[in-house]
């Protein structure tokens, strides 16, 4: 079957499958440990970096918040900047993961050590809430009276209060159903409780008000919370927590993501798909699988994430995922991965384990470094790289669900149902069957060999059925499987699954050849970029070490973003070949998972690069994806090539600090203030706009910036306000709408008085008009 991304291969499948399926259930954590590979290395280093974290220190919010003492003062960046406390939330669920992966005593007891403290804080606040927002009682109380303010990142003035109180409530979850403690059900009980008192005189529109604020996976959270005490009301409360603004275009099959922010959608879905587990709602869940499908099919690279700069490009323009420093975010792929887990589990269908495996050995594997440190942005832009946390000073949401990522790689390789198994990775690990008093060792070093093998020990022998995926990355007929040595029969199902019937006795053991082949994989727009992948790992060439800024993270509020020089995409290595042959031209070394691509590559500097597994590439520059041309359109590429990189290269060097308007993360990281403001999306750009006034902070640090740029749209008119810099008047700006139907940039002159090290840009509406929209604001020297 002729496919440009393996990713997505039989998504059909799960169609012809759906409803027809049984439903499976994961085996609990503690039934499954990892051995020997690259997964227990990562692991093992996350529990080092999660150990090196002070609980006092992460506690320090909740304190401070119930009116305790704090044993230690708080930590840095995000954590005293306004989302105080959502990393100790993470913790717990980190922490409870490791202790069911692991059995490790230490573990164990940080959390309880965590739980303690927190109930404390509970007793103290005598109302069931616990939560670190900076004055969180005040803002709560104006919401349950209905005083609600909400943008995108704020809720009455506080950075995203929702999405912080949700890691508490998640990570309560966590602790009760991955290790048993019944004082975090007995935290979380009254957690909950205090929420439904708060939302209990809001109107449904008020609550969707409220919601336009990013608020994590409110919606999965107390659906958990109804599951665990009987109680629908709770259930109810889900309901009401989903957000209309994207649920209803999914139950209409709708994609309507271009734009938005990414992963404030992803635990929205998630919330979806546990209510319609829950009820048994067919129109929610089709809702889920119509996302999944989506953003799997149309806003997906190689390496299973997604996004630029935290929010969903174009899915017919990749063009900012190539030319970014602010790549796929390793939070969407932590939260696509739990989607996964759920629609799997529903209705399983090899094609979900595809994209599962996909993402997990090439994006979240890859996301920490071996010495320690967690990714925010995994840019794809040609020559660039990562930037790693460091334990003390990096506390973004990627540090968070990264402290989870590693230690939960065992949830999804095995699953069952009453009687039969399931086979889905082929990971090291071995596997304890309690309630069948059976056991599995996998032993494999895939995928440095292409086979793995299995053996069973069990009380008696017994008759059922293991069922292996039969990965998308294979050919037809193309796996082979022995059992004690002998060649089975094996048939492929509706579903890519080969399935073993038979009396099994301790002692048998299966052996599995899983042949892998080099593929090329364009972008979903496709455009002339290629990456390559040798079964379901992505390859990647190494470019360097050279002038890595900011390779390990400082406490910075913009740290998490590799700020270093750019490479030139007219100095990228570019292959030349046909896109219908390009795979054929990459060669192997006969090395393990050692490949080369000399006959195409261009110049002649990069020809020895080597293609490598893109997990193994850490605090280097990086090729993941290959600008790629045929011979007879090669001199029209390299002209275009360089005009457009010297123009991008001349803004550069004269920009100081940039603010792309209407994005999240970047308005906070400036400070965003205003009032009667909004953001929008529009040409695929966003703008923010209002009839009263906004501001952003934006660093000098040399005292060189000589004035502001400001990005608009030519068509539009009326609009009469004025831009300050540092409370001085700069400008009073009257636009007519005739500048045609394109963006265009204005430069305004900033007064002679440089030195300050920050300069507040402020824009106010003139009295009965409004601001234009600001596509982007740009500090220049």
């Amino acid at each position: 079957m002729k496919r440009t991304c393996i990713i997505i291969i039989c998504l059909l499948r799960i169609f012809t499958t759906h409803g027809q399926s049984q439903k499976l259930n994961s085996f609990p954590l503690s039934a499954v440990r990892i051995l020997n590979g690259p997964f227990l290395e990562a692991q093992q280093t996350d529990m080092k970096y999660m150990l090196e974290l002070d609980p006092d220190r992460l506690l320090a919010p909740y304190l401070r918040e119930a009116g305790i003492e704090p044993q230690k003062p708080t930590y840095g960046n995000w954590e005293n900047t306004g989302l105080d406390g959502h990393t100790a939330g993470h913790y717990l669920s980190a922490l409870s993961n490791m202790y069911a992966a692991t059995g490790d005593q230490q573990i164990l007891d940080r959390l309880n050590y965590m739980l303690d403290w927190l109930e404390k804080c509970q007793h103290k606040s005598g109302d069931g809430y616990i939560g670190g927002v900076p004055g969180g009682k005040a803002m709560w109380k104006e919401i349950a009276a209905g005083k609600i303010n909400a943008g995108s990142f704020s809720l009455n003035d506080k950075w995203v209060p929702l999405y912080n109180i949700h890691k508490p409530f998640a990570g309560l979850i966590d602790a009760y159903q991955l290790t048993g403690s019944q004082k975090a059900k007995e935290i979380l009980q009254k957690y909950a409780a205090w929420a439904y008192q708060l939302t209990a005189g809001l109107t449904d529109a008020q609550i969707q008000e409220m919601l336009r604020s990013e608020h994590g996976g409110m919606n999965e959270v107390f659906a958990d919370v109804s599951a665990i005490t009987g109680d629908s009301r709770y259930l109810a409360l889900a309901r009401k927590f989903s957000h209309h603004v994207i649920l209803e275009p999914l139950l209409q099959k709708k994609d309507v993501l271009t734009g938005m922010h990414a992963n404030t959608q992803i635990p929205k879905v998630i919330g979806f798909m546990r209510v319609a587990e829950l009820s048994n709602d067919k129109s929610w869940e089709d809702a889920a699988g119509f996302f999944w499908e989506t953003v799997v099919k149309n806003r997906t690279v190689s390496i299973g994430g997604n996004s630029v700069s935290e929010h969903f490009n174009p899915s017919e323009d990749f063009s900012s995922m190539m030319e970014s420093r602010e790549g796929p975010e390793t939070c969407n792929s932590y939260n696509m991965l739990k989607l996964t887990r759920h629609l799997f589990l529903a209705h399983p269908a090899a094609s979900y384990i595809d994209y599962y495996e996909r993402t997990l050995y090439n994006h979240i594997l890859s996301s920490q470094s071996p010495t320690g440190g967690f990714v925010y942005f995994t840019p794809m832009r040609p020559g660039h790289y990562k930037v790693y946390s460091k334990p003390q000073e990096g506390f973004w949401c990627c540090v968070g669900s990264g402290l989870e990522n590693h230690g939960k790689y065992g949830e999804l390789i095995y699953a069952h149902n009453e009687k039969d198994l399931f086979v889905n990775l082929f990971m090291a690990s071995k596997l304890e069957w309690k309630e069948k008093k059976m056991s599995l060792v996998q032993q494999t070093t895939f995928p440095e060999q292409d086979h793995t093998s299995l053996s069973l020990k069990l009380a008696k022998s017994e008759t059922f059925t293991i069922h292996f995926r039969y990965p998308g990355w294979l050919a037809k007929n193309e796996m082979t499987v022995k059992v004690n040595g002998k060649k089975q029969l094996v048939e492929v199902d509706s579903a890519s699954y080969i399935s073993l019937n038979r009396k099994w006795k301790s002692g048998d053991v299966i052996d599995i050849h899983l042949p892998m082949h080099t593929q090329a994989e364009f972008l979903p727009d496709g455009s002339d970029y290629v990456s390559f992948v040798h079964g379901p790992i992505v390859l990647a060439a190494s470019m360097g070490t050279a002038d890595l800024a900011g390779l390990k993270a400082n406490g910075d509020r913009m740290a998490h973003i590799a700020n270093g020089p750019l490479l030139s995409v007219e100095d990228a290595p570019l292959m030349i070949a046909d896109r219908n042959s390009i795979a054929k031209g990459i060669t192997d070394e006969n090395l393990p998972m050692t490949f080369k691509a000399a006959n195409m590559i261009y110049q002649q500097e990069y020809k020895g690069l080597e293609l490598v597994p893109f997990y193994k590439l850490n605090e280097t520059r990086y090729m993941v994806y290959w600008p790629f041309t045929n011979p007879e359109n090669l001199p029209a590429l390299l002209n275009a090539r360089k005009e457009k990189a010297a123009a991008a290269f001349a803004l550069d060097a004269i920009t100081v600090d940039k603010v792309s308007t209407g994005e999240q993360q970047p308005e906070s990281d400036h400070g965003f203030k205003g009032e009667n403001t909004w953001e929008g999306v529009f040409k695929d750009r966003h703008f923010r706009t209002g009839t009263g006034w906004f501001s952003y902070i934006l660093k000098n640090p040399e005292s060189k910036a000589s004035g502001i740029r400001l990005t608009y749209f030519g068509k539009e008119s009326d609009r009469n306000f004025e831009i300050y810099a540092n409370d001085v008047l700069l400008e009073t700006v009257k636009l007519e709408g005739n500048r045609g139907d394109h963006f265009y940039d204005v430069t305004y002159a900033l007064p002679d008085d440089r030195k300050q090290l920050e300069i507040v840009i402020k824009l106010v509406a003139r009295p009965g008009s409004s601001i234009a929209a600001i596509y982007e604001l740009r500090l220049l020297k």
